[in-house]
């Protein structure tokens, strides 16, 4: 499943730019925030909430096949359902458990093979577990029998479970379709079933829909017949699919147009989309028919079913869902339209397809047994996702887009007191839906890049071969996949990512060179980073570490590779010139922060002005420092010297990155009286670069030209550069009245500038596009973004509707993801208690984690602010004393 909101990689990362993170209190400060169900350890790491009691189904009754038939009915909003599941009794007993949630059974029996049915005469539903207990009136023996259970539900507008989505035909004329989305536990919103990953089994699947609908399901359609008692109905029967888990099963009854062509391994791929927009499928349709194939090879395994369905959803709170065979996405996350998409929206859906794609193998084929394993499924689909969009389009430079999309932000979420580790145990369904966060998967798919990078290529491949043929259709854990990758490799993997994986945070490697004749000594050290500044806890956790070393000499290639396996290393490296520079982590694949002696800094800085040093290198350089400075380690002036280098900087995604961090910092500096100053030193970094690229498209700018036009211009109008602002309100009056189209993608940069700098007359004319309820949080989150006053308002705004916002995201990842944009930029003490003394009045429990994320970074702001506002308000007034340096 794909969670990111905004439409692009490099957008995604708005959502960090939005508030900034961490910023240093010292320890005692958490403390009081930590009594609402967790406390510090002595080791400054904090404990995990408390767990509500919650007990796994019993084992005594399992599905093998489940015959299910639903009815929805699109004017009610209710459907009633059949089901036929052929079951195995392990052991005698007189109930059955299953989980069942919203759903009222009517009735319910259980014919053993060969002998007559029983009925139950009694359900017992327990609401807070999501189960029902059947109870029957004589024991249940061993062996084979058929359960039938009638039942009626609900078609909610929660976006999950069984739920309904509102659409307008090309008429205007509002319809609903009937969807689902059941990841992680809602299958049992649809039909009674043992809504469990590991409880898997096969599907015949029918659903009763108006003769004039599409009707869609995992598997290829293998009848359709009038339905008996009402003519203008029709019965579509599904083919039986493989052995799966609940949370993959699908169904979507709507209308919709497709386009539709073969891979090259012969699989029927469509894109569905709605009525009247076909075209804009056929984007998502050639990136998937030419992933699966990609996979196909890269696995060495064949996709298994004979079709595969990817569908743009109206109302879809992920971004998409890799259910098997019927993939459902938001419709930003699939459609693009060739005359009005920019280019970070073909970026972002073939990113979304390759992941959904991805998981038809890892996640689908292969399942994790339980939640706790749910890194394993997207930390993996969201490292491949690079990968498979790398093959099919070399020119995004998708790579170095990683580190700033995924990297640096798992990393910023980690080196938090309230983070946790890649792997939790997970125990209630409420747990589950806090766990879909950027540890499971940027960090998730950061620690697999660097695995994949220790291993090579070969080997991995050959490794997830052996995976993924030993436990097809099967079941598995995190460790399953470290054996199977040990064997394939012969290295240590269960041993050094278990340090990965099991325990929180990760390293700061503390390093300094010493010329020796001909050869460099470096000595190297390893303590837990962490946002409020050095680690100081008596047991520090340690990790195994692979580290690699350039120079100079050769600034892609590694000199040398090692596994630091302890606290403190020394090595040489041998012909390394006085004069030459020496890096730590090339292509910053290494998911830990190096910090430099002063010496070694010195002598790297010239490599960013001149570029010698690789772009992502570049990135990854700048990043450690900013986060340095934020957690006190050092100046953020130091910082602010080493920003004005990039003068020359051509790479996008090095832009997107320093924009961010600027981005955090201008959200910092918002809480003082010299605001504007920080406004001017954007404007004199970012102004080189924005006269180099203009307003317009120059014959032969390719895919990261568009994106960086857009970032650069965007950046400038934000901070009021007077030119850019002239220029945006020029081209908007032109676009509005029909004069000039905007060309999409100026649209973002433009529409945000003169909204900015506009008055209640601009806003009128942006207001007239309807917000769709899964989009309210970015618009919301765009307000708390956008200024001191918008932060102000949009807290504001939460708590006065917050019953409202509440019902319609509760227990969704979406809560989390509203309650971090509105809140995350404060940078008061007080606030922090605020915040906190809220949600203890109005208890979100889903977002219990992120709230306290939160809380913890408005204090690591404040101490940011109060250590570092004057010493940057005093370097910034000297520079403006100066004069500008000039361009190298």
């Amino acid at each position: 499943m794909w969670l990111a909101v905004t439409p692009a990689v490099a957008l995604a990362r708005r959502l960090r730019a939005l508030g900034p993170p961490p910023t240093p209190p010292r320890r005692p400060l958490l403390l009081s925030l930590s009594s609402h169900g967790r406390r510090l350890h002595s080791s400054g790491r904090a404990a995990m909430p408390e767990k509500r009691p919650f007990e796994r189904l019993p084992a005594d009754v399992s599905p093998v096949n489940y015959s299910l038939c639903l009815k929805p009915d699109l004017l009610d909003f209710t459907f009633e359902g059949k089901l036929e599941a052929a079951a195995q009794v392990r052991q005698a007993t007189n109930q059955i458990v299953m989980n069942c949630a919203d759903i009222d059974i009517i009735t319910a029996s259980y014919a053993p093979e060969g002998d007559e049915e029983i009925h139950a005469t009694g359900f017992n539903y327990q609401n807070e577990d999501e189960k029902v207990t059947l109870s029957f009136p004589s024991t249940l023996q061993t062996g084979t029998g058929t359960l039938k259970i009638d039942f009626v539900g609900e078609l909610n507008d929660k976006m999950k479970g069984f739920y309904r989505s509102k659409y307008s035909t090309p008429s205007g004329e509002v319809r609903y379709a009937a969807v689902t989305q059941f990841e992680a536990t809602d299958a049992r919103r649809a039909f009674p079933c043992w809504d469990e990953p590991a409880i898997k089994a096969t599907f015949d699947i029918s659903l009763v829909v108006p003769k004039d609908r599409v009707a869609l399901s995992n598997m290829n359609v293998i009848d359709r017949k009038p339905y008996p008692d009402d003519e203008n109905l029709v019965e579509v029967k599904f083919a039986r699919t493989p052995v799966m888990s609940t949370y993959l099963v699908a169904f979507v009854v709507g209308e919709y147009d497709f386009v539709e062509t073969r891979s090259k391994d012969g699989v029927c791929v469509r894109v569905y989309t709605p009525v009247g927009k076909a075209e804009q499928g056929k984007f998502a349709l050639e990136v998937a028919a030419k992933t699966l194939p990609f996979y196909k090879d890269y696995f060495n395994v064949p996709y298994p079913l004979p079709k595969i369905d990817l569908i743009a959803i109206a109302d879809f709170a992920a971004g998409a869902m890799e259910n098997w065979g019927l993939v459902t996405y938001r419709e930003t996350a699939l459609l693009i339209d060739p005359k009005n998409s920019c280019s970070s929206s073909r970026q972002w859906v073939a990113l979304v397809v390759g992941h959904e794609l991805a998981h038809q193998w890892f996640g689908n084929l292969v399942t994790m047994e339980w939640w706790t394993h749910l890194w394993l499924n997207e930390g993996f689909a969201s490292w491949i996702e690079y990968l498979c969009v790398d093959h099919c389009f070399p020119e995004y430079d998708i790579w170095t887009q990683f580190v700033s999309a995924d990297y640096t932000r798992a990393q910023e979420l980690d080196a938090l007191d309230n983070s946790h580790p890649i792997e939790v145990s997970v125990g209630h369904p409420s747990e589950v839906d806090e766990i879909f966060d950027a540890i499971s998967y940027s960090k998730g798919a950061s620690v697999i890049r660097m695995l994949h990078d220790y291993i090579g290529d070969k080997d991995f491949k050959k490794g997830m071969n052996m995976y993924l043929t030993k436990f097809q259709q099967k079941n598995a854990a995190t460790e399953d996949l470290w054996e199977s990758l040990e064997n394939a490799s012969g290295k240590p993997i269960a041993a050094v990512m278990s340090t990965w994986t099991k325990q929180m945070g990760f390293p700061l490697i503390y390093v300094e060179a010493e010329q020796v004749e001909d050869d460099r000594l470096l000595r190297l050290s390893q303590k837990k980073f962490c946002a409020s500044g050095p680690y100081v806890g008596e047991d520090c956790p340690q990790w195994m570490v692979p580290i690699t070393i350039s120079t100079s000499e050769d600034p892609n290639q590694a000199k040398l590779k090692i596994l630091m396996d302890k606290p403190e290393m020394n090595m040489v490296l041998k012909n390394v010139k006085p004069d030459q520079w020496v890096k730590l982590n090339l292509g910053t694949v290494g998911f830990y922060r190096t910090q430099y002696s002063s010496a070694m800094l010195e002598s790297l800085l010239p490599g960013i002005r001149d570029l010698s040093l690789p772009p992502v290198d570049r990135l990854g350089l700048q990043n450690d420092l900013f986060s340095l400075a934020r957690a006190g380690i050092i100046s953020t002036v130091e910082v602010l010297k080493v920003m004005e280098a990039f003068v020359n900087e051509p790479n996008y995604t090095v832009w997107s990155d320093l924009s961010c961090n600027l981005g955090i910092l201008s959200t910092l500096l918002s809480h003082t009286d010299f605001y504007e100053e920080i406004q001017e030193f954007v404007k004199d970094v970012f102004s080189p670069i924005g006269e180099r690229l203009g307003w317009d498209p120059k014959p032969g700018e390719g895919h990261l030209d568009a994106l960086l036009r857009g970032l650069v211009l965007g950046k400038l109008g934000k901070a009021g550069h007077k030119a850019t602002l002239e220029e945006a309100r020029r081209r908007f009056k032109d676009h509005v009245e029909g004069k000039q189209v905007l060309s999409a993608d100026l649209r973002s940069p433009v529409y945000l500038t003169v909204l900015k700098h506009g008055d209640a007359t601009t806003l009128d004319v942006m207001l007239k596009e309807e917000v769709r309820p899964q989009d309210t949080v970015s618009v919301i989150g765009g307000v708390a973004g956008g200024s001191k006053h918008g932060r102000k308002a949009a807290w504001k705004f939460i708590k006065d509707n917050w019953e409202e916002l509440y019902n319609r995201y509760q227990g969704g990842f979406l809560i989390s993801r509203l309650i971090k944009l509105s809140v995350e930029g404060f940078a008061v003490d007080k606030m922090a208690g605020e915040v906190k003394a809220f949600f203890e009045s109005h208890p979100a429990p889903s977002a219990e984690r992120t709230i306290q994320q939160c809380c913890e970074n408005i204090l690591l702001n404040a101490a940011w602010l109060k250590r570092d506002a004057e010493s940057i308000h005093q370097y910034l007034l000297q520079r403006r004393a100066l004069p500008p340096a000039p361009a190298v």
